[in-house]
């Protein structure tokens, strides 16, 4: 039985992965790891192992520890910081004996600073580019992308500290950070008409499988709500950005659905916090990484199934004996 670790398990991302992985049909031995001792991940792993911090200076020696003692063959980051720290130490992580699932470098380390990215899209002069800016005043900016925008951290994931500008009393106390840590966005489409695509990408510029939610955010950035819609209006797009950047592996592509076309808001190089609700509907991203970085077999398209999703709050029972519901 394949051993497969999940990082961030008391995350949506971790757990959901876990839930994933549970449904291959080989059946696996899955690790999971936090930095929290009272979570959530245990009810979901079969074996449960602390973590420390990604920034602590031993993680990486308490990391290939844990892939060395467990047999662990497969590493599926559930937090940023990991698919970070991991994409840097590929080499430590593979000698251990483990293979992590890292989509392809280049595109991974244009994702850590959005403005970078944003260049290459330009540069590529490819039509779902949102325009940006590092600089200008309040005056300019307006003049620009309208009223309100965006100014939006270069670092950073789940839509977390983006400012939404509606006057010059609400730019004035974040422009010194324009250009710094901040860039500046138009709001483009609806907040109705936002949409995350995950793709299963070969590394060469093509494709083998895709699913596309049209989706409400949470407060935490995470998709809450979500229903299953056909690939068309994206499939265009998708298929060009992975000629562009050549991604490898699950890989994320989120939208806001316009008059012209789609606007790319981002690429997440990874398995997206969606993972569980695709599962649900037949798209198992996770089980696919599986088959794909260890046997090296790309998946097919799998039949969707149509419907709808609602996130919701629910308690998960740990009873001194060891059982939990």
């Amino acid at each position: 039985m394949r051993t497969v670790l999940v990082s961030g398990a008391s995350g949506i991302v971790g757990y959901g992965s876990l839930k994933a992985l549970r449904q291959h049909p080989a059946g696996l031995r899955l690790i999971g790891t936090t930095i929290y001792e009272d979570s959530v991940a245990p009810a979901f792993c079969d074996l449960f192992e602390r973590a420390p911090l990604t920034s602590d200076p031993g993680y990486l020696d308490w990391l290939t520890a844990v892939i060395r003692r467990h047999e662990v063959e497969l590493l599926i980051p559930g937090i940023e910081a990991d698919l970070y720290f991991w994409a840097d130490h590929a080499a430590e992580i593979r000698a251990a004996g483990a293979q992590p699932v890292l989509n392809e470098p280049q595109l991974i380390e244009l994702c850590r600073d959005k403005w970078r990215f944003y260049e290459r899209l330009r540069d590529a002069g490819v039509a779902c580019a949102i325009p940006s800016a590092l600089e200008g005043t309040f005056d300019s900016l307006s003049a620009a992308f309208g009223l309100p925008f965006l100014l939006k951290p270069r670092r950073g994931f789940a839509s977390k500290g983006i400012v939404r500008v509606g006057d010059s009393a609400q730019f004035e106390p974040h422009a010194a950070e324009l250009g710094r840590g901040l860039m500046a966005q138009p709001i483009v489409g609806q907040d109705d008409a936002e949409y995350t695509t995950s793709a299963f990408c070969d590394g060469q510029g093509g494709l083998s499988a895709l699913m596309t939610l049209k989706r409400r955010l949470s407060r935490d950035g995470f998709t809450e709500k979500a229903e299953v819609v056909a690939n068309d209006d994206f499939l265009e797009t998708t298929r060009a950005l992975c000629r562009l950047f050549k991604p490898l592996g699950p890989t994320n592509f989120q939208y806001r659905l316009c008059e012209g076309g789609p606007k790319l808001l981002e690429i997440n190089p990874r398995v997206s916090s969606s993972t569980s609700i695709r599962t649900a509907f037949g798209y198992n991203e996770c089980a696919m990484a599986v088959d794909f970085y260890l046997e090296g077999r790309l998946p097919q398209q799998p039949a969707i199934r149509a419907g709808r999703a609602v996130r919701y709050t629910e308690d998960c029972i740990f009873y001194e004996a060891g059982v939990h519901l």
